[in-house]
């Protein structure tokens, strides 16, 4: 079966740094960071990896090639390295496990000291990530590996059988082992409505929890996420149907499914015309008694004045540019008064036959059922194969993703024991780092941070800045973070397109506005030799260029 979560952000609960000594550092802006030394746990676990100096005589990469039926063959090339974390270092000489390489296929794997088989007994799996570089795409989730006995690590690949997937992925994409699904342990299941991934650079720690009574729980650094039945919650289920389709039946060539036909026995009545258009002219529309026909709805303005440097000869004659006729603002309309059109009540459109049902229909062709032949029934789905190994075997876009404290056994509350003085050591730290590097606001002449009502505009601009600089990192957890800034942002954004859009409105001649049983005015004719405005308007007053067109046109 495959657990998959992603990163979600969580409460952390206080740091205790009992155990540790400590050293100071100053950040940029002068906040004072006491930062504890490493010191490797004390306890003991079927399988527990700090990764301490002697990590390499437990871990051995691969060089295998991807076990994939696709013709293009390419092998684990992707480098490993143990090393402190670069950004936001927690713990002094805590090192953990580091991928090397951006796009780049790794493979890594350490066999546990003896199988662990969780029989009857509570299995937890905990370990922490961190994305250093982000996490765009790609996974960091680790493989529990079916024991045997011809495991070998350097041939380590997608296709080595696993007995549980667990771990953050981003982009959707797990790669799953291509064997056929005898066994429902590799078959891929997925615990639903698995957390949105979380893509900042700090710590965080998983952990799944599989219970004896057949319950499951997954934790983000230790708080809940998730949790359920393993017999009820799983996507495909862990037991598979009694029954399936059978891919022989297909689907007879005289099937019928059509339910409703167009009735054979009917005719277009005689009298149907298809031919009638839609509208038709009102005939009882008469001209309203303030009409002005002789009165055009557009005159020139008259306030308009030639601009001082129009040449006649090289610009045209100059015509004002016009502007609604006031004389029509209070009537029903001016100019050449037409009739309005109406809907014609005798429009009937392209005749069909009426639908009738379809006597010959058999209804929704469906395959029959056979029994399944890989069906089973496992009332106890938490008695996991033994377990021989652990591995990490992802595909990734980011290098510097991190791996440490990975904790393999039966005691939930050994590995909450193992978070207390890891994870809630390093998490206040790095958080308080993170939260040192995050632009500070601007200060105001007297020194200090200006607020809305003192100066509204160094207050956006912080603001501003502020969510610029978190959405370069984490768009999503910019706009949790700063919702006012996003909503105002996509509020500007709008805005914009509704100005550039008007301003092309305004660029382009409106129709004059209509009235109740208004027409538009029918344009005069044009006279040999007449002037006439042309459709480009100059920037000069904003006249038009005028041209005069000859009696040979």
């Amino acid at each position: 079966m495959r657990f998959n979560t992603a990163l979600t952000s969580a409460l952390v609960s206080s740091a205790s740094l009992m155990g540790y000594a400590h050293a100071e550092e100053e950040t940029a802006d002068a906040t004072v960071i006491e930062r504890p030394t490493f010191t490797p746990t004390s306890l003991k676990a079927p399988f527990l990896e700090q990764f301490t100096d002697d990590w390499e005589s437990r871990w051995k990469p691969s060089h295998a090639k991807k076990d994939d039926k696709s013709e293009e063959e390419w092998a684990y090339v992707g480098e490993w390295a143990v090393e402190e974390p670069s950004v936001f270092k927690g713990i002094d000489g805590d090192k953990g496990l580091v991928v090397k390489n951006v796009a780049a296929h790794h493979a890594i794997s350490a066999k546990f000291p003896k199988k662990i088989d969780n029989k009857g007994k509570t299995l937890v799996v905990q370990y922490e990530v961190k994305p250093q570089n982000s996490l765009v795409c790609g996974g960091a989730y680790l493989k529990l590996l079916q024991e045997n006995k011809k495991l070998h690590q350097e041939e380590f690949s997608n296709g080595t059988p696993y007995v549980i997937m667990f771990g953050p992925d981003k982009c959707g994409s797990l790669h799953l082992p291509p064997q056929e699904p005898q066994d429902r342990r590799i078959r891929g299941e997925a615990p639903e409505d698995s957390p949105v991934a979380r893509t900042n650079k700090v710590t965080s720690l998983y952990t799944l929890i599989v219970n004896p009574d057949q319950t499951f729980e997954i934790l983000i650094n230790g708080d809940s996420s998730k949790k359920g039945s393993l017999l009820e919650d799983f996507n495909p289920p862990v037991n598979p149907e009694r029954e399936i389709d059978d891919p022989k039946d297909s689907k007879p060539a005289d099937w019928v499914d059509e339910v409703k036909i167009a009735d054979p026995e009917a005719t277009k009545p005689a009298d149907w015309d298809e031919e009638a258009p839609f509208e038709i002219l009102d005939e009882e529309a008469t001209q309203p008694a303030d009409w002005l026909e002789d009165e055009a709805d557009s005159i020139p303005d008259p306030e308009a004045e030639k601009p001082e440097d129009w040449d006649d000869e090289e610009d045209g004659d100059w015509l004002a540019p016009t502007v609604p006729n006031p004389k029509c603002a209070d009537v029903s309309g001016c100019g050449t008064w037409t009739r309005p059109m109406i809907k014609n009540p005798e429009y009937k459109g392209k005749w069909e036959a009426p639908l009738i049902d379809n006597p010959a229909y058999k209804g929704v062709w469906a395959p029959r059922k056979i029994k399944n032949p890989a069906y089973f029934e496992d009332k106890t789905p938490s008695n996991l194969e033994p377990m021989g190994a652990i591995g990490f075997e992802i595909w990734t876009m980011q290098n510097d993703i991190l791996f440490d404290n990975i904790y393999v056994g039966h005691s939930v509350e050994d590995a909450e024991k193992l978070r207390k003085e890891t994870f809630d050591v390093k998490f206040p730290i790095e958080e308080a780092e993170e939260e040192a590097t995050k632009p500070k606001p601007e200060a105001n002449e007297e020194g200090t941070t200006a607020t809305f009502k003192e100066d509204p505009v160094s207050f956006v601009r912080q603001k501003v800045s502020h969510f610029v600089e978190l959405a370069k990192e984490d768009p999503i957890y910019a706009a949790k973070t700063l919702p006012e800034v996003a909503g105002g942002l996509g509020a500007l954004l709008l805005t914009m397109i509704l100005l550039v859009v008007g301003a092309i409105s305004a660029s382009s001649p409106a129709p004059a506005a209509e009235k109740k049983g208004k027409q538009p005015a029918a344009a005069p004719k044009e006279k040999k030799g007449e002037a006439v405005s042309s459709s480009t308007e100059t920037n000069k007053g904003g006249a038009t260029k005028r041209t005069t067109r000859s009696s040979a046109e």
